[in-house]
């Protein structure tokens, strides 16, 4: 547990730094805008990858370290299902300029509390409740952090309706991939068939 919570302290310590106005203009003013951003990357990076190390280790090799705190209902399990397809066509939203995305105004952010509290559903060890309810707690501070700075997020102002099509679909196929080959192979676990 102490490598899973020491890479979701670290991604977080990282991913507030821009919240910090101040700190990160002071960065970028020390290291250029190229090497603040190559270093923010690379730290977020190493901490994912031990996020994902803790994460497995709890749940593949320690076994009884890692808790069953409730057995998940199986209508969760479909539950979650149906949100990540929504998560996956809201992340597509937050990289393809549409109308789905300026909706949102944070598009990024609300696929990642929509993948989180999915997961939450679905999971009832302690690890998975570490984990995913980190992501949806930092998520919620953020949207309210950049509320209070004044980001309204996104605007639909000449985007074509036709990019909220290519959303959807890049969604659509995203979450196909994910759930028949990404999600068994990357995670370890099979969510259909």
């Amino acid at each position: 547990m102490v490598l899973l919570i020491v890479g979701l302290v670290v991604f977080f310590t990282i991913h507030l730094i821009p919240a910090n106005r101040e700190l990160r203009e002071g960065l970028i003013a020390r290291l250029g805008e190229g090497a603040y951003k190559g270093v923010f990357a690379a730290a977020s990076l190493a901490a994912f990858v031990v996020i994902v190390m803790g994460y497995a280790r709890m749940q593949h090799y320690l076994g009884s370290k890692n808790p069953v705190l409730f057995e998940a209902p199986v209508w969760s399990k479909h539950l979650a299902l149906a949100l990540m397809l929504v998560s996956f066509i809201f992340l597509a939203a937050a990289y393809i300029p549409s109308r789905i995305g300026a909706a949102l105004k944070h598009p990024m952010l609300v696929a990642v509390k929509i993948w989180a509290l999915a997961h939450l559903l679905a999971n009832g060890d302690a690890a998975s409740l570490v984990l995913f309810g980190s992501f949806l707690a930092y998520a919620v501070f953020d949207r309210i952090s950049l509320k209070r700075r004044g980001d309204m997020g996104r605007s639909a102002e000449g985007v074509p309706v036709f990019n909220d099509a290519i959303v959807v679909g890049v969604g659509l196929t995203l979450y196909l991939l994910m759930a028949y080959y990404g999600h068994p192979y990357l995670i370890g676990v099979p969510i259909i068939g």
